[in-house]
């Protein structure tokens, strides 16, 4: 694959529209008097399903025929499996790094700023802990992002906005408890923003450390890989989120949806 400074720069600022989506969580946690929890179950859902569908039916294919490219039929399809499960534990290795009281994920109503009080110090320390959690998850993601977005602009705006979807949420847990730790908005308001940057962060390091190693069995490892991160993330956080807040059958529908949506995108510019 060509790398122009084009592509380069469209893959960056889709991973950086990605991230910073934090911030919309955070504006929705200050300006909204409750959280619609079946609007985010089912934002939430649809991520997981255009996350799932997109993983296994096209960047692992994609990921493989590459890698049978180069390594042959047998070795090539094992290489992919073995990177698509690295990618999996990989996410996984981080996930068990951050402490499970701090978890990025848990589920957080605007409504807690009327009802909780402020001032809390240790509301504060959940706040930041939380926007360092979400900043140590965003890291791959914002790879995979710019990574898939490399390889297919189309492919990678289907995955920015599965990413952006689900960092609203993300967003959300970040500004509240620091907004009534602090009273104060704007300091909510850029731990939540700031959280975000990790996933054009990660795009740029992980850019430059393997500019010089873009060879095609590079980009199928890598794209196996990031099918494993989506998959993980889809299963232990997205869908999980998505029941919290809503109903199961919301969240199942939305996955269908998006499932659905990411299909018809697919044949569509295919």
């Amino acid at each position: 694959m060509v790398l122009t400074t084009e592509n380069i720069l469209m893959a960056f600022g889709l991973t950086v529209i990605a991230g910073l989506s934090t911030g919309i969580g955070s504006i929705l946690a200050f300006y909204t008097k409750q959280t619609n929890k079946k609007f985010l179950s089912a934002t939430l859902g649809f991520s997981a399903g255009v996350m799932l569908y997109v993983s296994m039916i096209e960047i692992f294919a994609k990921a493989r025929t590459s890698l049978e490219a180069v390594y042959g039929t047998t070795t090539g399809f094992l290489v992919t499996t073995i990177a698509f499960f690295g990618g999996i534990f990989l996410i996984a290795l981080i996930d068990k790094l951050v402490p499970d009281v701090e978890n990025p994920h848990a589920m957080r109503d605007v409504n807690e700023m009327e009802v909780s009080e402020a001032g809390d110090p240790s509301l504060l320390r959940m706040g930041l802990f939380s926007a360092l959690a979400i900043a140590i998850h965003n890291f791959p993601e914002g790879l995979a992002t710019f990574v898939s977005a490399l390889q297919d602009p189309a492919l990678g705006i289907s995955i920015t906005v599965a990413i952006a979807l689900h960092n609203i949420p993300e967003g959300i847990a970040v500004s509240v408890p620091v907004y009534y730790a602090t009273e104060n908005r704007r300091t909510a308001f850029r731990y939540s923003f700031l959280s975000g940057l990790s996933e054009p962060l990660g795009a740029i390091i992980g850019f430059f450390l393997l500019y010089n190693f873009f060879t095609p069995a590079m980009f199928g490892l890598i794209f196996a890989g990031v099918a494993g991160i989506m998959v993980y993330i889809s299963l232990d956080e997205l869908l999980p989120t998505a029941e919290k807040y809503g109903e199961h059958h919301i969240a199942i529908y939305g996955l269908i949806l998006g499932m659905i949506v990411m299909a018809a995108s697919l044949v569509m510019f295919a």
